[in-house]
């Protein structure tokens, strides 16, 4: 693997945002949504309407048989900041030795500090690939598997992936990256347009998604 930036890094955070106004756009009937990350009010089910044609786009290019299946898209900043928090803690009383930057940084390989959360913006999903009939494909671990839990498979580049999930991995990112989104390095399921990390990745002077309200 090459260098990984996190989403707490300082050259992510300093990205200015030219927020676009663009509004929050409902996925469901488009594009096919799982249920496991479902909320009260549907927050879930929603995405920038740039970021949603871009998927639905990527979707197009994908091979005969194979579909995106949507797993989480907005989430507010309040819930954005208790699933920081409460990796944290975990990760805080695994390791009572690490300084609280320590924490910090380790804790932004899966969840993103409420500052920079690309889903706060609108401009982050959570997917995967799934056949006509709904199966799941195997991805190499489990959507939303943190790095201690899968033995650090949740990597996008792992190695200890089967060859069958790399190839669904390789798929799955040609078709969105072809879309113009960005994948998030530690987490083969996240994907984003549009927010600071994208602008970084494709050097883009500004984000054009800041925090968003349904």
């Amino acid at each position: 693997m090459g260098e990984i930036v996190l989403l707490s890094d300082a050259r992510i955070t300093a990205i200015p945002v030219e927020e676009s106004g663009e509004r929050l756009a409902d996925v469901r009937g488009r594009l096919r949504l799982d249920d496991r990350q479902k909320d009260g009010e549907g927050a879930y089910a929603h995405l920038r309407d740039g970021l949603l044609n871009r998927l639905l786009e990527a979707e197009r290019a994908l091979p005969d048989g194979y579909r995106l299946l949507i797993v989480e898209g907005y989430r507010p900043p309040a819930l954005q900041r208790r699933y920081f928090d409460e990796y944290a803690d975990e990760l805080r009383a695994a390791n009572p030795d690490w300084s609280p930057r320590e924490v910090h940084v380790a804790a932004s390989r899966y969840v993103s500090p409420i500052e920079v959360a690309p889903h706060t913006a609108g401009a982050a999903v959570d997917l995967t690939l799934c056949t006509e009939d709904g199966r799941e494909l195997d991805m190499g671990a489990a959507v939303n598997a943190t790095p201690e839990a899968s033995d650090g498979a949740c990597y996008t580049a792992a190695a200890n992936i089967s060859a069958e999930a790399r190839e669904n991995r390789a798929i799955m990112g040609a078709a969105l990256a072809g879309a113009g989104l960005v994948n998030y390095p530690t987490e083969w399921w996240h994907w984003s347009y549009g927010d600071r990390y994208w602008a970084f990745t494709t050097g883009a002077k500004a984000a054009i998604y800041g925090p968003a309200g349904l």
